[in-house]
């Protein structure tokens, strides 16, 4: 009666063998979510088979953010999940949120796009909708704050110039980044992308806040506006703006005053 129960300890830990050679070879690339969350569970309960547990953890919270996000003790409802794995899990999320934070810290984010993708694709990955975040930096490129905007349709409508100018004020902060995913995971910026990237940055210019990028998140990708050259042309064309605009105000100036020495001006 014993031969069975062996049998079947010896196939979970096989399974589990072959699951942690995988990810040590290519890390979680080719891991389904469900794969992802059971390697998470079996650092909590080493001896028993998790494959059922984890997919119905997927199945419950849709999502590997999903069940990162989820509270301990939603967790714990799931059989198979205990207090000690509930915990494994939360701790491997807050862990790997630090870490990337920490990555980004004190770095120029011009050069580094890669890794806001990086620290925000966690959190982002999986969306049924479209969440609009402005990072709050300090003069040294130091995160002050992060913070979701607007969720839905993201365009001049839905995020306004006015409360990402309030909210640099608010954090003291002396450059900004933007982040948006697109759910369908096509990272294309749209016609509204490129428009209300370009309001914002006009806005930053006036208030003398830098924006130093804007970034789409997709299916394991993303798209950067800094990295196509787009937030360097629409600085651009905001310095040719207020040129042509002193331009017209010199000369609307010259016809109401004729005789002024223009040499004065």
């Amino acid at each position: 009666m014993e031969q069975p129960d062996k049998l079947t300890t010896d196939t979970h830990q096989g399974h589990r063998k072959r699951l942690r050679e995988k990810f040590l070879k290519s890390g979680l690339n080719g891991f389904h979510d469900y794969e992802i969350v059971e390697l998470l569970l079996s650092l909590g309960t080493p001896r028993r088979d998790c494959k059922s547990a984890a997919k119905e953890a997927i199945k419950q919270f849709q999502t590997l953010r999903g069940v990162l996000e989820a509270p301990a003790g939603e967790l714990q409802q799931i059989p198979g999940i205990g207090a000690h794995s509930a915990f494994g899990i939360k701790l491997v999320q807050e862990v790997a949120r630090e870490f990337l934070k920490a990555r980004i810290l004190d770095k120029p984010f011009y050069r580094s796009s890669q890794e806001v993708f990086d620290y925000l694709y966690h959190s982002m990955r999986g969306l049924k909708k479209e969440v609009f975040k402005v990072i709050y930096l300090s003069s040294q490129n130091q995160i002050i704050n992060t913070i979701d905007l607007s969720e839905g349709t993201v365009n001049s409508s839905s995020v306004s110039p006015r409360e990402v100018i309030e909210g640099a004020l608010k954090n003291n902060a002396a450059a900004l980044i933007f982040v948006h995913n697109h759910p369908s995971g096509a990272i294309v910026p749209s016609s509204s992308d490129k428009g209300l990237t370009r309001e914002l940055v006009y806005a930053g210019r006036i208030m003398r806040l830098k924006v130093l990028d804007h970034i789409i998140i997709g299916d394991n990708k993303y798209y950067s506006f800094a990295g196509e050259g787009l937030i360097e042309e629409y600085e651009t064309d905001f310095l040719n703006q207020m040129l042509r605009g002193a331009a017209e105000a010199r000369k609307r100036f010259y016809r109401v005053h004729p005789t002024t020495d223009k040499n004065q001006y």
